[in-house]
């Protein structure tokens, strides 16, 4: 693959890095009070447009068959929102005995609370071979008085993704036959919210990041998600456990992997007015990199995996065609 090839491919990692640089350069610009007027631009509009624009691409029919798999849906809702912010509180509990800083380990604690990702995952399911259909991104999570934010969630939150899904009925049509780039309109509305959030941490001179956090932050976050990933591999291959390869594929990348996308600009209305708000948001721009990095990686092997299981489950197990008469179900041939 060429330069250009990568750059196109990888333009918004790039872009995460130049956001940085640039509010490192001109931390002025992005200010509460400065060109961008961020307080009314980003923590309004940016956000609200963001979720607006998921609202509006989601297929209400993909929605309600992802309700279809219960158990499939279960498993990784259970895994995602209960099982990983037990197990992140617990590592946090371990590693707030080192001299890591205190408000990356803040943000590790908020990445395992984040829900999981629809491009990502589905991204490297379906390049796997895997059950990329129930993939859905829901939830969200806080760490303050649930109270003092119900309001701003509210009206920037689920008010847009409402607004989102009612006006897709009505431009259905259009937007399949013209298909607008709603993950780049997102990525760069996102590139927005990481520039102005980091033009804040630079303008203050109190706030200071020692590298060796930042290398200890990095190393465990790829520990926690190869780790993440082997569990829900061991967890979905068990035979009492219901799940075909394919649904363990999916299991293995939506699970374990987390959303930027509604990361950052929840981030943004939880944690708005903390001067450490950049600090908290750097694990999960850690973390949405490295899931992305390692999932390409595995893509091969699991893969591979996925095939030579499905030819055994072929071979050796009988598949089972049923045909229902009256209250009846009657078994009509193996094949």
């Amino acid at each position: 693959m060429g330069l250009l090839a990568r750059v196109r491919k990888e333009w918004f990692i790039i872009g995460i890095v130049a956001a940085i640089v640039s509010a490192k350069l001109q931390p002025a610009v992005g200010l509460k009070g400065g060109p961008l007027r961020p307080e009314f631009t980003i923590t309004y509009v940016a956000v609200s447009a963001i979720f607006f624009n998921s609202g509006l691409s989601l297929k209400t029919e993909e929605l309600t068959s992802a309700l279809l798999h219960v158990k499939l849906h279960l498993f990784v809702q259970s895994f995602t929102l209960v099982f990983f912010p037990v197990a992140m509180w617990l590592c946090i509990k371990l590693l707030a005995l080192t001299s890591i800083n205190t408000w990356l380990l803040r943000g590790l604690q908020t990445v395992g609370c984040m829900p999981p990702p629809v491009s990502s995952a589905v991204i490297l399911t379906k390049a796997v071979g895997g059950n990329e259909s129930f993939i859905i991104n829901l939830g969200s999570s806080s760490s303050v008085p649930f109270s003092s934010i119900f309001s701003q969630l509210f009206m920037t939150v689920v008010v847009p993704l409402i607004l989102g899904q009612v006006s897709r009925r009505f431009l259905r049509d259009w937007l399949e036959r013209r298909k607008p780039p709603f993950g780049v309109i997102s990525s760069l509305v996102l590139l927005m919210i990481i520039y102005t959030t980091f033009c804040e941490t630079f303008s203050n001179p109190d706030i200071e990041l020692d590298h060796l956090s930042l290398l200890l932050i990095t190393f465990i976050i790829f520990c926690i998600q190869l780790s993440f990933m082997l569990l829900t591999f061991v967890f979905s291959t068990q035979k009492q456990s219901g799940f075909t390869p394919a649904d363990t594929v999916a299991i293995m990348f939506c699970a374990t992997h987390k959303s930027l996308t509604l990361g950052i600009p929840m981030l943004k209305i939880v944690f708005e007015g903390y001067e450490h708000l950049s600090l908290i948001s750097v694990p999960l721009l850690i973390y949405h990199p490295a899931q992305i990095l390692l999932g390409s990686i595995l893509v091969p092997t699991i893969k591979s995996w996925m095939n030579s299981r499905q030819k055994v489950d072929k071979t050796y197990s009988p598949v089972l065609n049923w045909s229902q008469t009256g209250a009846n179900w009657q078994l009509i041939n193996w094949s």
